[in-house]
């Protein structure tokens, strides 16, 4: 049955008859512009360094609920989820506080992204952006610290200037529906432009219900991953109560809105000012890995969710271009971020609601300028950023109101943090389009406070913890491109990443109640040296391979070992004697791996794309032993053949994920293998099928069937199933 279903529906994808597609989703070809690799535009080509681009006619036709699942659906990018609100991307093996994320040239990292799993990104709303570049390797010299694994640099749209002296308006919208969890989304831009003055207001509102798992259960491991049963309050008492759907996850489901506000003044036509304003925010959000923990044989909490998260952004910028003298370009802003998050945990028969709420204020600031001179182009610049985070806590009685104390996340002296930097990053076309020269350096300064003013709840033997670090990262690369047809480019970097104050100074339980983690004030820098072989081949522009091999060492690491807290190695917390554990730089650490891509157009209409990326990691611990490194994914990829005309397009993918043994975990915990299969995470693979007309030049419809076979599967790490079979239907309308 399964069978008849992908061919029919592959069938129908493949040969509706329509007239040519103006334009392609999939190119092939070596000229490609990007702007992450020095901030202003950029033949890819002449860049050494691994880049993902996703334009935003990518992105459409991806429909993805969030940007993690944008990233996820590339088959370039593994995610991990501990909730369905949820999204953590991995590059290279390096996941969390180890990659950084750029939104509009405002980094989004803090003082508070933890090393473990993230998810910051579904706050991107990736209806309104314009392009993403995800740089895979260190990106330190241009982003600074926390870019290790890479950096993923996401810009939005912007508001369009009329041109002339009469106002234009045009306006876009989409309304989706995914049956998997009952998704409802709306979306809204429109804009306004004057001759030098532009408006773009952009609104998204998304409902998800709770997801279903597939129910074609793996035979070998029947039954995991089921919701049997979850906890609901019935006449204010904590009931178990059988779920009657055991595949319908039971309390994953939430909200969230998102707003984007521009204005564009172009103060000639040299010069433009922009304001950008952006909010993110949500319901509670379930941690639904918690909500299936188990303590004595029993489901463990009755509440644990996220408060509401909260991105707000103003951002100023300040661009020139076609300028004569000692510049040719200048990008330069200020910019302004709050964030609010919050973890609320209730043991099941406890009326004890444990309320943990952080505050992050972030102003920054940039300046970029770039020359071109003869064979060179040279970018330099300068910013910096200051955070300030405050921890509060309380612990509520559900039932009298009654408040008492409790021991915050932070320390609740509060905790400031600043990075400072000056950078330069060159290209130096030797030959033109023959053999380009990369290289860049920068010098880095972070300083850390915190202090615990109040240590009742753990006796700590300290009360300030303070650090003042300073780095040089760099970065050279040698592209050569012999013929039209070939290109090779070799690239090494070093990456820096200073220890925030979640690596520094956090309290907080992990792997399901078995380990506290405590404060480490002697941590010191992570530092990354990367290596990378690239070559790429395109045939008469119908056939691109393209693969790149790399090698990280990685020393200072910091992870996740056994520790001591006023010397023992185990203490009562939350009333269970629990392992102590804390981050720590280990001597050394490695890892490699491989990425490799196929791009053909067999005919007019129809292309080919498959992908395969493959990570190995490892680190020697405090006896000597060599074990495996956390946040190393297993084998995955992608395979796909798309349809391409002027109204319709048709695309059947396949994503795979390869074994994650058991032998290949990581002894911190931070793998989750609690969540996951007694030998570890099984492989899996999903067939998918998607199809998009084009009604008229204002309307179009997309549909699509995800999971086709209806697997049940879960990402390694993660602590939620997949969705199961999936129907998605967009309607999209523009004027």
């Amino acid at each position: 049955m399964h069978k008849h279903i992908l061919t029919a529906l592959a069938c129908t994808a493949l040969w509706y008859n329509a007239a040519a597609q103006k334009d392609s989703i999939n190119t092939i070809g070596l000229d490609e512009y990007i702007f992450s690799s020095s901030k202003f535009k950029e033949n890819k080509k002449n860049i050494a360094q691994q880049i993902l681009t996703i334009s935003s006619k990518e992105m459409e036709w991806a429909m993805p609920q969030t940007t993690a699942t944008l990233l996820e659906q590339t088959g370039n990018v593994f995610v991990q989820r501990s909730q369905a609100g949820g999204g953590s991307a991995v590059l290279r093996g390096f996941e969390a506080s180890r990659v950084l994320m750029v939104i509009d040239g405002v980094r989004m990292n803090n003082a508070i992204y933890r090393s473990g799993h993230l998810q910051n990104i579904i706050t991107l709303d990736n209806n309104i952006l314009e392009r993403a570049e995800v740089m895979f390797g260190p990106a330190s010299t241009l982003y600074g610290s926390d870019a290790l694994g890479g950096a993923m640099v996401f810009t939005t749209k912007a508001p369009q200037l009329s041109g002339s002296r009469h106002a234009t308006f045009n306006a876009n919208f989409m309304t989706r529906y995914s049956s998997a969890n009952n998704e409802g989304t709306g979306h809204l831009h429109f804009n306004i432009g004057l001759r030098r003055l532009a408006f773009l207001t952009s609104v998204t509102y998304s409902q998800f219900g709770d997801l279903r798992m597939g129910t074609d259960m793996n035979p070998f491991y029947n039954g995991f991953g089921l919701r049997n049963e979850y906890v609901a309050r019935i006449n204010d008492k904590d009931s178990i109560v059988k779920n009657t759907n055991p595949f319908i996850q039971k309390q994953s489901g939430y909200t969230q809105y998102d707003i984007l506000q521009k204005i564009r003044f172009q103060q000639n036509s040299k010069i433009n000012h922009t304001l950008n304003l952006q909010l993110s925010n949500s319901s509670d959000i379930p941690r639904y890995d918690r909500l299936t923990d188990i303590r004595n044989g029993k489901l463990r909490f009755a509440e644990w969710y996220y408060g509401p998260q909260r991105r707000s952004m103003a951002a100023y910028q300040f661009e020139a271009k076609n300028l004569h003298g000692f510049a040719n370009e200048i990008n330069a802003g200020v910019n302004y971020q709050y964030i609010q998050e919050s973890r609320h945990q209730r043991t099941r028969g406890s009326n004890a609601l444990q309320q943990r709420f952080e505050d992050v204020d972030v102003v920054g600031y940039f300046i970029d300028i770039r020359k071109k001179t003869g064979k060179h182009e040279i970018t330099i610049g300068t910013d910096g950023q200051y955070n300030y985070v405050q921890s509060k806590a309380t612990s509520i009685d559900i039932v009298t109101k009654e408040s008492k104390p409790l021991d915050t996340r932070y320390p609740n002296g509060g905790s400031s943090m600043y990075y400072g930097a000056v950078y330069a990053q060159h290209v130096f076309k030797i030959v033109k389009d023959k053999l380009i020269l990369n290289d860049g350096i920068r010098l880095n300064y972070v300083s850390l406070n915190s202090r615990f003013n109040d240590t009742t709840f753990f006796p700590f033997p300290f009360s300030t913890a303070n650090q003042n670090n300073t780095a040089l990262s760099g970065n050279l690369g040698l592209v050569y491109m012999p013929a039209k047809r070939w290109r090779f480019a070799a690239n090494g970097s070093t990456g820096f990443r200073s220890p925030n104050v979640d690596d520094m100074a956090k309290v907080f339980e992990s792997a399901a109640g078995t380990a506290l983690f405590v404060p480490n004030p002697n941590l010191q820098p992570e530092y990354t040296y990367n290596t990378d072989l690239s070559i790429a081949y395109v045939a008469n522009d119908r056939i691109k391979v393209e693969a790149t091999g790399f090698y990280t060492w990685f020393r200072n690491a910091i992870i996740a070992d056994k520790f001591t807290l006023n010397g023992q190695d185990s203490v009562m917390y939350d009333g269970k004697l629990t392992a102590v554990l804390a981050n720590q730089n280990k001597a050394e650490a490695y890892l490699y791996g491989f990425t490799a891509s196929i791009t053909a157009k067999l005919n007019q209409y129809v292309s080919l794309y498959s992908s395969v990326s493959h990570t190995y990691g490892r680190y020697i611990n405090s006896a000597g032993i060599t074990v495996p490194l956390d946040h190393i994914p297993p084998t995955f990829g992608k395979t796909s053949i798309m349809y391409q005309q002027k109204r319709f397009n048709g695309e059947v993918f396949a994503l795979y994920n390869a074994w994650k043994r058991l032998k290949d975990y990581s002894p911190s915990g931070e793998d989750n293998l609690v969540y996951a299969t007694p030998n570890g995470m099984p492989a899996w693979y999903t067939l998918n099928v998607r199809m998009g007309y084009n009604i008229n030049p204002y309307m179009g419809i997309q549909i699509a069937l995800e999971n086709i076979m209806d697997s049940h599967y879960r990402q390694f790490a993660s602590g939620i199933s997949a969705p199961g079979r999936n129907f998605v239907v967009t309607l999209r309308g523009k004027l």
